[in-house]
């Protein structure tokens, strides 16, 4: 093996490990900024279809629940309990895209779920939150929601597109993720990410760590050779 090839191996680890350093800084400033937007408590803001939004803006809706078509999302656990998500479409509009309302947690009991616990009614209603996003998972397999089944309809981590399907109509491009104090909801406990800056951090620390003791490995043994062969 050549002299120099555990030098170049060791470079490119250096140079590796120190880019891991970097995304990682990337990341805590981007859960800091997170964490930035959902700690503000301006005022809700009237939303109007077409309407910009930024992460985690605080808005009010007002429209009619469609309690007719909901999903439990599977597979939520809280306080080491396996419950659902519970997700209701909200009409705003005749020509609007519907809006997805998450209105909290409720525990699993049993095998069969009783669709009476999230009936509402059919009058206009004001709805307070945040606008979010639906969970993501790291991997899954098989279909998100199995079509043809009855409502609710139990989902497993599905995407927007995959809740426009089931509905067959087209939805916002946000989830509205229900006040605390709203009246029509379930356990609410909303946090912007589950790692927070500081671990981030922590863990560019320990990336830029490594590559500071290899490459101080690497000019150490670098300098022995070259004095042993003065």
């Amino acid at each position: 093996m050549p002299g120099w090839l555990p030098f170049v191996v060791g470079a490119v680890l250096v140079v590796q490990f120190a880019g891991l350093g970097t995304w990682q800084v990337s990341r805590g400033i981007g859960a800091r900024a997170q964490q930035e937007l959902f700690s503000d408590e301006t005022g809700f803001s009237s939303w109007s279809n077409g309407m910009e939004i930024r992460p985690y803006q605080r808005l009010k809706v007002t429209g009619s629940f469609d309690s007719a078509h909901q999903f439990l999302l599977d597979n939520i656990i809280l306080n080491s309990r396996y419950g659902y998500y519970v997700l209701t479409p909200i009409r705003t509009g005749a020509d609007s895209p519907l809006l997805i309302i998450n209105r909290g947690w409720v525990e699993k009991i049993g095998s069969e779920f009783d669709a009476g616990l999230i009936q509402l009614g059919a009058d206009d209603v004001t709805v307070r939150g945040r606008a979010g996003s639906l969970p993501k998972a790291g991997y899954k397999m098989g279909d998100a929601i199995v079509t043809g089944s009855p409502w609710p309809q139990h989902a497993v981590y599905p995407t927007l597109a995959d809740l426009a399907a089931a509905l067959g109509s087209d939805v916002q491009p946000f989830v509205l993720l229900m006040d605390p104090q709203d009246e029509f909801g379930f356990v609410r406990h909303w946090v912007p990410e589950e790692m927070g800056p500081a671990r981030h951090f922590a863990y560019a620390l320990q990336w830029f760590a490594m590559a500071a003791v290899l490459a101080a490995l690497l000019i150490w043994n670098f300098r022995r050779r070259r004095t042993g062969r003065e």
